[in-house]
């Protein structure tokens, strides 16, 4: 099942690089955040919704919400890796069954109907799922909205290699000329395989493997310069997962090698005749926010985000429901040292049937000095009594609660 999920979280996150539009600022996007609520609604949707959730996700929609469970799974036994799944209901919401069997407990929340305290709240756990690299999530929670499901994911690892900082000025391409120098990075190594060439349908592409130090690697992947960076991109996810041949460095470093992106061949002076491999590269630290509704087909959104008054899903309550937004927020820096990287992925679940009744919400707050009783029931007894003047610090160090 493992290597089943793997290739269809993959092929999304392919699918998604070759059709999104990279500017001028780059950017990025995670496959694997975004797959695991797709699976969940796609377990979870009637038809015809679900068959276009199934194809979107690639595997069988009776399956996907164990799927999705074994993806964040994979993430928890990661050690460069931490992943966390959020599920928030509106208090009141009657939920099926099948839906609290295929949400662990642990990540089910509620939704108060205030907007601004459950935006907070949401904020608050993106902030603290990702270490602070984000600090929002990437939906608002209007008062209709019935149902949030969102996924957080780091990354962090330290380079068995680390590269050393330099300033580069690139002589030829889009980044000459520039006024100022880059910040670029540098190292040479005796692993001449740390680097390959992939023969893909996008062209020739080169792969460079920087390994971490626990249980997470970063490829870096070159093109053929007038081909699409999403080409580029689809193609290097193809073929780290092993679906296009590669030709190994050592067979790179012949007078006679085919040629590879970015790659040249030198004559160097040395003391033996050993071979290395010297990598030029640019630190980067990117950001990106992306609306996937703007792409729903490809997401298998289509049908259910449409007003539908019988709703698209079933599995997860009698009312009914359909999609309103999907988003995610990512962030990544690479450096002389290691790689981080975040990404949330965020999407909510609006009512379509009859107009929710609207309701008041009596809320009280003890947010001054205020007095306490301690009473005995059965004799109506009160054993204490008391006053307090000022609240306690939260402790240092002490994450506040999810919810």
């Amino acid at each position: 099942m493992t290597d089943e999920l793997v290739r269809a979280s993959n092929a999304l996150t392919a699918k998604w690089a070759r059709r999104e539009s990279w500017g001028g600022a780059g950017g990025a996007l995670s496959g694997a955040g975004a797959w695991p609520l797709l699976a969940l609604l796609a377990a979870a949707a009637r038809e015809p919704g679900r068959g276009e959730l199934q194809e979107a996700v690639g595997v069988d929609a009776a399956d996907a919400d164990r799927h999705a469970r074994a993806l964040l799974e994979i993430l928890a036994r990661s050690t460069a890796v931490e992943g966390a799944l959020g599920v928030w209901a509106r208090a009141g919401l009657p939920l099926e069954p099948w839906w609290l069997d295929a949400v662990p407990g642990g990540a089910r929340g509620e939704l108060s109907g205030d907007p601004a305290a459950d935006q907070a709240r949401l904020d608050a756990w993106v902030a603290r799922n990702t270490g602070g690299r984000l600090t929002r999530m990437p939906v608002s929670v209007p008062p209709d909205t019935q149902l949030v499901l969102a996924t957080a994911l780091t990354i962090e690892t330290r380079w068995l290699e680390p590269f050393s900082d330099i300033p580069f000025r690139p002589q030829r391409g889009p980044w000459s000329g520039r006024d100022r120098e880059a910040a670029g990075l540098a190292r040479q190594t005796e692993d001449l395989d740390q680097l390959v060439l992939a023969r893909t349908p996008a062209g020739p592409v080169t792969l460079l493997t920087v390994q971490g130090g626990n249980d997470v690697d970063v490829h870096l992947c070159l093109g053929e310069a007038a081909r699409p960076a999403g080409e580029v991109l689809a193609a290097a996810v193809e073929a780290v997962g092993g679906l296009h041949p590669v030709l190994r460095g050592t067979l790179l470093a012949r007078p006679d090698a085919d040629p590879a992106p970015g790659v040249t061949l030198h004559k160097i002076a040395a003391f033996d005749a050993q071979p290395t491999l010297s990598v030029t590269t640019a630190r980067f630290d990117v950001t990106a926010e992306h609306d996937l509704m703007a792409r729903a087909e490809l997401f298998g959104l289509a049908t259910v985000s449409t007003h539908d008054p019988a709703g698209h899903f079933p599995g997860i309550s009698r009312e009914p429901l359909a999609l309103g937004q999907a988003a995610q927020d990512v962030t990544a820096t690479f450096s002389a040292e290691g790689f981080t990287a975040a990404a949330v992925t965020a999407m909510t679940v609006l009512a379509t049937g009859a107009p929710l009744n609207e309701a008041y919400m009596l809320h009280a707050a003890f947010d001054r000095p205020f007095g306490f009783l301690a009473r005995h029931r059965p004799s109506g007894l009160v054993l204490l009594a008391g006053w307090v003047a000022e609240p306690q610090d939260w402790p240092e160090g002490v994450p506040t609660s999810p919810w």
